[in-house]
């Protein structure tokens, strides 16, 4: 899968341009604050409903404009699809597909794929679980829009139960919770039981990945902290009696204290714990990996690759792990961008470079 072509409008710092790409490697050359970012943003919305960068749709429309709209037609096994958002100051939008209005955010994904990285993606190791969680939710809602509806379900449930719990009365809690329990469980096994096998479809590619960029020298490790395995159905029935025997201290907290929304993803180098004792370098060639290997895992679903979006990476390694890197992905479409290139680091490497300057974008050598 790759995108051909790219139309922003009113978009971040874009009036309106057209961006073709090709088929391979793209990059995105410019000054800081010139656009190159801003367009990756755009493709990634295209494929997920959302950016990557800001928590409100409404903060993409450029400074003084009621509207803005992306659109983009990309190539896939199945043909052409093309896909338009169309966004408006009160932080609604309209998404199309092939032309035809769809009403369900759900409904954008799956029809673009990519996979996106900047040096923020960091946090996928550094901070929170959340932030583990996000990858996982991000990755697998495009690839399957059952996971995405039933996390859409869960979140919904879960929000119910969580209430309940606060509620005064222990008689009403005890009596209804059980009816909430096995509809949560039910979503909750559907979702632990997909995060369970992608991570153990992922973390042997991750490996490979790492022991790539590391010259052999890490071994990267990764396992769920979920505590669940075995079917949807065993998995929902293990959950239903925690929730059981920890009633009375989810009562006492007020929340929910255990199901996937409470989930992590631990990571070791040569079995160190790489949040706590891993450099920043080593975190950031772990996530990396992990971006490299969920390109692989979405091939080895559906006999494509996804788009690759690398943004600002290369500033961000030795000259050595950028050549590494560039040769790792030069099998599908990636679109690199960075302040500068260093021909020798694409040496004998075919690329399409694209000049970015104020919102605007050229062609050039």
């Amino acid at each position: 899968m790759y995108i051909k072509s790219l139309s922003l409008k009113n978009f971040r710092n874009y009036t309106q341009e057209e961006i073709s790409f090709s088929n391979g490697i793209n990059i995105l050359t410019g000054a800081n604050a010139q656009g190159k970012t801003n367009a990756g943003e755009a493709i990634f919305f295209l494929c997920t409903g959302y950016s990557p960068r800001a928590n409100k749709d409404k903060l993409v429309i450029k400074n003084g404009c009621e509207t803005a709209e992306i659109a983009g037609t990309a190539v896939s096994l199945y043909g052409d699809v093309s896909v338009r958002v169309a966004f408006n100051k009160n932080d609604k939008k309209s998404i199309y597909v092939n032309g035809l209005q769809v009403l369900k955010i759900g409904e954008i994904l799956g029809n673009i794929n990519s996979v996106f990285f900047n040096p923020a993606e960091l946090k996928l190791v550094q901070e929170s679980p959340e932030d583990r969680r996000r990858f996982l939710n991000v990755s697998l809602s495009q690839m399957s829009k059952n996971y995405f509806y039933a996390l859409q379900r869960y979140n919904k449930i879960l929000s119910q139960r969580n209430n309940l719990l606060k509620d005064p009365d222990e008689y009403i809690i005890r009596e209804t919770l059980p009816i909430w329990d096995e509809q949560l469980t039910k979503q909750a096994g559907k979702i632990i039981k997909a995060r369970n096998d992608f991570l153990t479809q992922l973390a042997p590619i991750a490996e490979q990945k790492h022991a790539i960029l590391s010259d052999g020298k890490e071994i990267l490790k990764m396992k769920t902290e979920s505590g669940y395995y075995g079917t949807e159905e065993e998995i929902a029935y293990a959950m239903y009696q925690d929730l059981k025997i920890g009633l009375t201290r989810d009562m006492r907290l007020g929340f929910t204290s255990i199901g996937p929304h409470r989930d992590d993803i631990k990571f070791t180098l040569n079995g160190d714990d790489v949040r706590v004792y891993g450099s920043q370098g080593q975190q950031r060639t772990v996530a990396l990996s992990l971006k490299l290997a969920e390109t692989e895992t979405f091939f080895n679903r559906f006999g494509e690759y996804p788009i690759l979006i690398l943004d600002d990476v290369l500033s961000e390694l030795d000259k050595k792990r950028q050549r590494k890197l560039v040769s790792a992905v030069e099998h599908l479409q990636t679109i690199f961008t960075a302040t500068g290139m260093d021909r020798t680091v694409f040496k004998n490497v075919s690329f399409n470079r694209l000049i970015v300057e104020n919102g605007k974008v050229k062609q050039g050598k």
